[in-house]
């Protein structure tokens, strides 16, 4: 048996888009990653003049962990092209794409502290540049955030509806168990080690470094996260990161922004991820022996209770299962692999092909301005005062999820009959970032407060923070900043992500009854 056996990963847990020639070999490289970025390539070039240096083994080990905090882009040509093979499958640019929307994450994240970025171009008379729809995109974090639901139920879909059309229902249920037992491994231990660091940076005082900063609105003119708390006690301090762990696997609630608060406010996506991750394998286990046609109508019926609920988490999930199975339907994962960027196919003339060409390029644009969709203000904003005029009454809260959530399905959609859209999402910088999405989004909150504020404050104090000089201290603070939550990123990924993938595949394949 192949595929989701309990030896293999799903696409979402190893972080990247299965390969439709997915191998064991190919799954052992991506695991084995971080094992194999311990032993330094050539690293013997490099440590030939220091023999005395070679006799002393705490010496190598400290040389060895040096190397190990270097960037992985800047470790040679061989890590590289681990973390952008040369094939990619078919399906990679929806990785790339993840990697972006974490990065657009951490932008909104980094920039919504010191400017008003909620609201769109011509709200109250600001036509500023920056807020046009399209180019308010690089900072639009809850647009990011859809894409990324979007993004997980298609990947946590991809084998389970394949093994569902090929009615291979062993593998499926085989599958589908493995995944369901190691979600909770995948989404929480690098949760629980992130915030596990945070409580411990906390405790020896380091975060006392940048409260006053945290706290000033001469610096963050526009709104302040909270920062972690120094509690009178250390058990007071593990008791309470103890409760936010344990806050984390509500899956009884359907309530939103829960259970990380105090240590990292970020990370209220886990729990969501999480329950909705469990709700889709509910509902690939019920449909999984249904025709294909009553699967999608049971699909319809789900998903319109779940829109009338106003449940935009769990609807972009389905949206995302309903994607991977129009993929198969229509054959978009057997054309072969995926083209590296810069690379085009052959050009086809025929009208036909260009009408399409030009429908789904529009298609993108309209899933591209429904992104783009304020946060704030929507009934007030040139340009989306009749469609936010269109959202139901009953949908109360949050509505500016509503055509952000309708675009980032729109889009997907769009960019899977797109080859160009794909090359882009295909590019080595795109993969970088799709490899490091989830440690991006766990680093960037506590790397921004300790080193980031840091920066900004030590660069705003030679400015000033009047006038033009805020913005031009704002820039000259990101020229530090951002490589740094980077670097910490790539790190984190590499000593933890990658090995609780590996770690979860082992302790399942310690718990399996053999028969």
């Amino acid at each position: 048996m192949n595929g989701l056996t309990p030896n293999s990963l799903s696409s979402e847990e190893r972080g990247r888009l299965l390969d439709v020639s997915d191998s064991e070999s190919d799954r052992d490289n991506a695991i084995n990653l971080a094992a194999q970025n311990t032993s330094v390539p050539k690293l013997a070039g490099i440590l030939s003049p220091l023999d005395s240096v070679r006799s002393v083994p705490w010496r190598v080990l400290a040389l060895r962990f040096a190397w190990f905090l270097v960037p992985s882009f800047l470790q040679g040509r061989s890590m590289r092209e681990k973390i952008r093979p040369a094939k990619l499958g078919p399906t990679a640019y929806l990785d790339g794409m993840r990697g972006i929307a974490a990065l657009f994450v951490y932008f909104c994240h980094y920039l919504y502290q010191c400017y008003r970025i909620g609201f769109s171009w011509g709200f109250e008379g600001n036509y500023n540049f920056m807020r046009f729809p399209f180019i308010r995109l690089y900072c639009a974090g809850p647009a990011a955030v859809c894409v990324f639901f979007v993004i997980s139920g298609y990947a946590l879909s991809y084998r389970p509806i394949k093994y569902i059309r090929s009615h291979n229902l062993a593998d499926f249920a085989t599958g589908l168990s493995s995944m369901a037992f190691r979600r909770a491994i995948r989404l929480f231990l690098p949760t629980s080690i992130s915030t596990f660091m945070v409580v411990c940076l906390v405790r020896m005082g380091v975060f006392e470094w940048t409260r006053e900063f945290a706290t000033q609105d001469t610096y963050l003119k526009e709104s302040r996260e909270p920062h972690p708390k120094l509690l009178p006690t250390a058990y007071e301090q593990w008791v309470q990161w103890g409760n936010i762990i344990f806050g984390g696997f509500k899956v009884f609630s359907w309530e939103f922004y829960e259970g990380f608060h105090a240590l990292d406010p970020h990370l209220w996506t886990i729990p969501v991820e999480f329950r909705c991750s469990l709700y889709l394998f509910l509902t690939l286990l019920a449909t999984a022996r249904l025709q294909t046609k009553y699967r999608f109508l049971t699909l319809a019926v789900i998903a319109f209770f779940t829109y009338a609920n106003s449940r935009w988490d769990f609807l972009l999930f389905l949206s995302g299962m309903a994607l991977v199975e129009w993929d198969y339907i229509r054959g978009a994962h057997i054309s072969g692999p995926a083209l590296p960027f810069g690379e085009k196919e052959a050009k086809t003339t025929s009208p036909t092909a260009s009408i399409k060409l030009i429908f789904w390029n529009l298609v993108a644009i309209l899933g591209l301005y429904l992104l783009s969709s304020p946060d704030h203000g929507g009934l007030e904003t040139p340009g989306w005062v009749y469609l936010w005029s269109l959202i139901p009454k009953w949908w109360a809260t949050e509505q500016y999820r509503y055509w952000q959530a309708t675009g980032s399905v729109v889009f997907v959609l769009a960019v899977g009959h797109l080859a160009w859209w794909q090359r882009v999402f295909n590019s080595r910088v795109a993969q970088y970032f799709g490899k490091i999405s989830y440690s991006l989004y766990l680093m960037h909150g506590p790397v921004n407060k300790v080193i980031g504020y840091h920066w900004q404050k030590l660069v705003w104090d030679i400015t000033g923070v009047e006038g033009n000089a805020y913005t031009v201290g704002f820039i000259l603070g990101a020229f530090f900043c951002i490589p740094s939550v980077i670097w910490a990123a790539d790190v984190f990924w590499r000593a933890v992500d990658i090995p609780t993938v590996k770690f979860a595949r082992w302790f399942e394949n310690k718990l399996i009854k053999v028969d």
